[in-house]
């Protein structure tokens, strides 16, 4: 290898270790649900070895808060503390069915990863995920749809009673006034505790008794449950 190739060579191993360019990020999401609300969303550029969470895997104390309850703050910290960056909250509140936040702008720094995720209402731990999408380096604008995962932490009764609180049983209310009351409660035999996709509510047309507290005719889905739009400028 004479002079030249040598410096060719090393100039581009330099090149390949330097961070990916920066990469500034137009974000909309739309709740495709019939019946359903999302809580507070999180949206998060984060590093290739960071996750929210991850299908297969234990739900952190962090995802069981926001999938049980809505609670962002946590992942928000765990994120931001590991020098990554967040959109938090962009709807201002609950995003409501068949709605849309859009022009969330987020600038991705170096981060290469791109997360989100939102609890689905109501549901006893089902929630909206993106685990880890790929940053795309090209200009472009990029459209998907997310389903709806199960957090393997608490067992899908569809029994509204104001919980929300980790380790507290139950759904926390239904935001469309839709809900019924008296459930005796669905009995969730599943023994899958990991995370993994939300098989949905069953519910029942009983909005005064019954075994679920969900009504089947406004409150089931079917994945996808929302669909993103990245523009990468």
């Amino acid at each position: 290898m004479n002079v030249n190739q040598v410096t060719k060579a090393l100039l581009l191993g330099s090149l390949a270790s330097l961070p990916a360019a920066a990469a500034e990020l137009e974000i909309s999401v739309t709740n495709l649900t019939h019946g359903n609300y999302f809580t507070p969303i999180l949206i998060a550029a984060h590093d290739m070895d960071s996750h929210l969470f991850q299908a297969g895997e234990m739900a952190t104390p962090a995802l069981q808060k926001m999938a049980e309850g809505g609670d962002i703050a946590d992942l928000d910290a765990a994120v931001t503390g590991a020098g990554g960056v967040t959109a938090a909250n962009p709807a201002m509140g609950l995003l409501a069915p068949s709605a849309r936040v859009e022009s969330i702008m987020l600038d991705s720094g170096d981060m290469t990863h791109l997360s989100i995720t939102a609890m689905v209402l109501p549901t006893n731990d089902a929630f909206v995920g993106l685990d880890a999408w790929k940053i795309p380096t090209e200009a472009g604008r990029y459209t998907f749809t997310l389903n709806a995962y199960d957090a393997g932490t608490e067992a899908n009764d569809e029994i509204i009673n104001g919980g929300g609180m980790v380790g507290t049983p139950g759904i926390p209310a239904a935001p469309g006034g839709d809900g019924g009351m008296n459930a005796t409660g669905i009995m969730d035999s599943s023994s899958n505790d990991k995370v993994h996709i939300h098989p949905g509510v069953l519910g029942d047309t009983d909005l005064s008794a019954g075994a679920s507290d969900l009504d089947s005719r406004i409150h089931r889905w079917l994945n996808p449950v929302a669909r993103v739009t990245v523009v990468v400028k």
